[in-house]
């Protein structure tokens, strides 16, 4: 059994002059071209690894996109024992203009498509580019993200004498407030609502300070406004739907189901991964997400015309 080696990475896209490009770095060590990619650092999140080694190896920060396909293929580890290296993909876009090369890259090159096929040096590395032209000839490379997240760890019911509103994250949801605040960033979330519950406001509060972020409290996300009227979950909800534009959503686990049951309606059968998206999304549905779980739907169009092309869950 080989040892497994996680790593992430993008294809960094963007158009001009009507033309689709996108980035290839160079590895003066190996000569070879390919995708920006890395591994993970101890207890990184994949597209917080994403964007970390597209920085580093291309300068450029990006906000990530839809997924696409994974890469699985054998190294050999810094012992020259073969082992299994699978790399998770984004497209991404840049959000800052590039600045100078460090690292192990001497050379980003930006291609059209045709010349970036003919470029790249391993087989495996089409598979992406496959993805992003075929989403490009869809009308579905340009997404945006709806993030759904489910508080972090709490202090019980029993453990605690105040009012329930109050209930604070305890040490390990805090922990993980500090890592879903690195989600949202990986995805450059620009409106955050939450119940007004303390251990969902502070699961996302940390991204809300590191951001500059407005966080709007929402009476209707809490167990209390939903039980008294379901519908303004969902109203609210769909205010991030009409509105358009990275959002994430905090709230609790009774509530989040009919949240994820209004994303499953936008999911259109004739998308090519219509069914595994629904088949995510009933599954995270039914057991109510994790606790600190962070769902990302990637949606194009806004309001009437919203549709969900991909989903990811990221769990503690």
């Amino acid at each position: 059994m080989t040892t497994p080696i996680p790593a992430a990475g993008t294809v960094p896209w963007r158009r001009r002059r009507g033309q689709l490009e996108v980035a290839l770095v160079h590895r003066p060590k190996y000569d070879d071209w390919s995708w920006a990619k890395g591994k993970l650092d101890p207890g990184e999140a994949w597209p917080v690894a994403a964007v970390r080694e597209t920085e580093e190896e291309t300068s450029l920060e990006v906000s990530l996109g839809r997924p696409l396909p994974t890469a699985e293929y054998t190294v050999l580890d810094a012992a020259g024992t073969p082992a299994t290296k699978t790399v998770h993909y984004w497209a991404a876009e840049a959000t800052t203009p590039p600045g100078p090369l460090r690292n192990e890259i001497d050379e980003v090159r930006w291609l059209d498509v045709v010349s970036a096929s003919d470029r790249l040096d391993y087989a495996r590395d089409r598979d992406q580019l496959r993805a992003v032209v075929r989403a490009d000839k869809a009308g579905t490379l340009i997404t945006w993200p709806l993030a759904l997240v489910r508080h972090a760890h709490a202090v019980t019911r029993g453990a605690w004498s105040g009012e329930d509103l109050t209930r604070p994250l305890d040490r390990a949801g805090r922990a993980r407030a500090a890592e879903v605040s690195r989600l949202l960033a990986a995805y450059a979330v620009r409106r955050l609502v939450s119940s007004p519950a303390a251990r969902c406001a502070d699961t996302v509060r940390p991204y809300a300070a590191a951001s500059g972020t407005s966080l709007r409290i929402k009476d209707g996300l809490s167990e209390e406004g939903y039980a008294a009227d379901p519908s303004r979950a969902s109203r609210h909800l769909r205010r991030l739907l009409e509105r358009g534009g990275p959002a994430a959503l905090c709230s609790h686990g009774p509530v989040l189901p009919d949240l994820l049951g209004t994303l499953e309606a936008l999911v259109h059968p004739d998308e090519p991964d219509a069914a595994s998206v629904t088949t995510t999304l009933a599954a995270a549905a039914a057991d109510s997400m994790g606790k600190g779980e962070v769902l990302v739907a990637h949606l194009v169009g806004s309001g009437a015309t919203a549709r969900v092309v991909a989903v990811e869950r990221h769990l503690p």
